[in-house]
């Protein structure tokens, strides 16, 4: 019997604790320190496009080789490779929309707000697929707070989507004058709240395609983000700082999410 209060908790956990990144946007800092951050924030993205496509990937494949087995739908098999297909290509082209209809055609520098902001919208279709993931799983017994690895799952989570917060906020670092802290909330919330809405639905029905899209989606929006990110940076600071940066958000990205497989989910 599913236990509301309990679900909403792990959700909000899952989800909310992406506002830890917060405090990393009123810093003040140098213009090298900024370029590091930046950098490390590449790292991060590039990890959680890692990580989203291969969960995506993985469930498009595995029923693409039961049809060709005989043993599952080929129809199945066909509507999810389109929702694969189709979800890269609307969360790259929905962004280069976005892009154009509010920052310019020809504007150069790109507002570090709208960045941020396109970040979000992207962790947020990630963060979806990974709320329907923890509903099943809470669905069928697998994790809950009564359980013996509950407590590395809330930390493995607050140190997993803290990261994902620190990508939001990191190309708003370093600016005078200092972003609004309820724009800094609104885009935090944008990014964590999908997680909690997805926790609720996966605990009543859980649909493998939607899963698959909103991974596909989050990934493609990422991607955009990720490249737009790391042009801006490249143009401005030197190639070790750049990579150093990537490297340790790669890292601490995987290292997150490995608490966060422990935890059960």
């Amino acid at each position: 019997m599913v236990d509301v209060l309990e679900l909403v908790l792990l959700g909000s956990v899952a989800g909310f604790t992406i506002f830890f990144g917060l405090p990393v946007a009123l810093l003040g800092i140098s213009d090298r320190v900024k370029g590091f951050l930046n950098a490390f924030a590449v790292g991060i993205l590039l990890f959680l496009i890692v990580d989203v496509f291969s969960h995506a990937w993985d469930q498009t494949t595995a029923t693409a080789v039961s049809a060709f087995q005989g043993t599952g739908s080929l129809g199945t098999a066909s509507t999810d490779l389109l929702l694969m297909f189709g979800g890269i290509t609307l969360g790259l082209l929905g962004l280069v929309i976005y892009e154009r209809s509010y920052m310019g055609k020809t504007q150069v520098n790109v507002d570090p707000a709208k960045i941020s902001t396109m970040t979000a919208l992207g962790i947020g279709a990630h963060n979806l697929s990974e709320g329907l993931a923890i509903g099943q799983a809470y669905l069928g017994g697998l994790i809950g707070l009564n359980t013996g690895l509950a407590f590395v799952l809330v930390v493995g989570f607050a140190a997993h989507n803290a990261t994902e917060g620190f990508g939001i906020m990191a190309p708003l670092t370093g600016l005078s004058p200092k972003p609004k802290v309820s724009f800094l909330a609104r885009v935090l919330f944008i990014g964590g709240i999908p997680t909690l809405l997805g926790t609720l639905i996966g605990s009543v029905s859980f649909s493998p395609e939607a899963y698959i899209f909103f991974l596909a989606l989050a990934g493609g929006a990422l991607v955009y983000v990720t490249m737009l990110m790391f042009n801006t940076g490249r143009r401005r600071y030197s190639s070790g700082l750049m990579m150093g940066g990537i490297f340790l958000g790669l890292c601490l990205g995987f290292l997150t999410d490995l608490v966060v497989s422990l935890g059960g989910a």
